[in-house]
């Protein structure tokens, strides 16, 4: 397949993702859908093989992650392969990998040898601890650096254990601060003229995401503790069962809270000496819920958002995902976008979040098949005919 979409924010530049799993695939994706010209290299496996934790090629993860992408196949331990894809560096401009350190020097893609080869290269790479230190060859996930960076231990209620938080968060920021410094090397090599080594990890992205939870702790000593749905630090900010559902209110500050008590029909409420400050809420804060949970079961999660939306307090209905995607807001900013599969007929995805007003990104299609630019790629990489059909040999894992 030829590259399409070539008038995006990033449409002058090609990338090689040679990454699996999610970190990886999340940041190329950030670039794919602004336009870069994306090659994602795999295995050259006669059957197509599930991609860990991501699972069917035409599943709906797979299809999400991996939309926007050209697709070769190179065996990185062949000789042959290996110098396509040494190729492909000297005309690429970013390569994203998340191999462990000792592997990526053993398949010569360690940052000094794709330099030799293109010294305007920016190598991305993606590990679960880091390039060095002693858990540096330690397989990385996505769950295990949840509890390791303090998330788990921070979520739950206080009686229960700790839990995991319900999506892939650690995976999903450590892309997104990956295609972050991506994008900062590209603009410096605008300066220097030359490329440079970009690394995240896992394990301090996830640290990054505790935000002020690992501020405190550095900075005051304070432990975080789990408490629910309770805000830690704002109350009431908070969960609460209604008579068909659960709502979220986030009555931060004092006027917040007067109008949260005026809302629920117990104005002196905000008087109580129990609940005056924010500092008296924090303290009270199960006797706190306790009244507000009578308050809020009495009505719908409806009647409830009208109430709470009129008096300016800040209030959400909890979704399950099908609700979310139904909601008129999410319909009318057409978060969800449709596009064409091979087999599938059309298949829906979620769009991109960032949106520019004169160069936005654009969904294109999904990851072509396995293979499926490896001719493509050759000839554009100058390749003539007798080339052209042993590299297509070798793409393919034949002798």
């Amino acid at each position: 397949m030829k590259r399409i979409g070539t008038n995006g924010a990033l449409s002058r530049f090609r990338v090689l993702d040679l990454s699996q799993v999610r970190a990886g695939p999340t940041c190329v994706k950030q670039l794919a859908d602004f336009g870069a010209d994306v090659i994602k290299v795999e295995p050259p496996d006669s059957v197509d093989r599930q991609e860990l934790y991501v699972g069917e090629r035409d599943g709906a993860d797979m299809i999400n992650l991996h939309r926007n992408k050209r697709s070769i196949t190179l065996d990185l331990k062949s000789p042959a392969c290996h110098a396509i894809l040494m190729d492909l560096v000297a005309q690429a401009d970013v390569v994203v990998e998340n191999f462990r350190p000792e592997v990526k020097a053993r398949l010569g893609l360690d940052y000094d040898s794709l330099s030799r080869r293109n010294p305007r290269i920016i190598l991305v790479s993606i590990s679960g601890f880091g390039q060095d230190g002693p858990y540096m060859k330690r397989p990385g996930f996505d769950q295990i650096l949840q509890g390791m960076c303090g998330l788990m231990s921070a979520t739950g209620f206080a009686d229960g254990q700790p839990v995991r938080a319900g999506a892939a968060v650690i995976d999903m920021v450590t892309g997104l601060y990956a295609a972050l410094g991506a994008m900062t090397a590209l603009l410096e090599r605008q300066t220097s003229g030359r490329g440079q080594w970009v690394q995240c990890s896992l394990l301090h992205s996830g640290i990054a995401l505790m935000d002020f939870q690992a501020a405190r702790c550095a900075l005051e000593g304070e432990i975080p503790e789990r408490v629910g749905n309770d805000h830690p630090t704002s109350m009431p900010t908070s969960a609460y069962p209604t008579s068909n559902g659960h709502i979220n209110v986030g009555a931060g500050g004092d006027k917040q809270w007067q109008a949260l008590c005026r809302a629920i029909g117990q104005a002196g409420l905000a008087h109580d000496a129990r609940f005056r400050s924010n500092a008296d809420r924090i303290a009270n804060r199960a006797e706190l819920n306790a009244i507000l949970l009578e308050a809020f079961s009495g009505e719908t999660t409806e009647t409830w958002m009208d109430r709470l939306l009129q008096a300016d307090v800040p209030a959400g209905p909890i979704y399950r995902m099908d609700q979310t995607l139904r909601d008129p807001q999410v319909v009318h900013q057409q978060i969800i976008k449709t596009v064409p599969h091979p087999r599938r007929t059309v298949v829906s995805l979620i769009d991109q979040a960032i949106r520019l007003s004169r160069t936005p990104a654009q969904l294109h299609g999904t990851l072509e098949d396995k293979g499926g630019s490896n001719e493509d790629v050759l000839r554009e990489l100058g390749y003539r005919h007798d080339a052209v059909h042993d590299g297509l040999n070798a793409m393919r894992g034949h002798p």
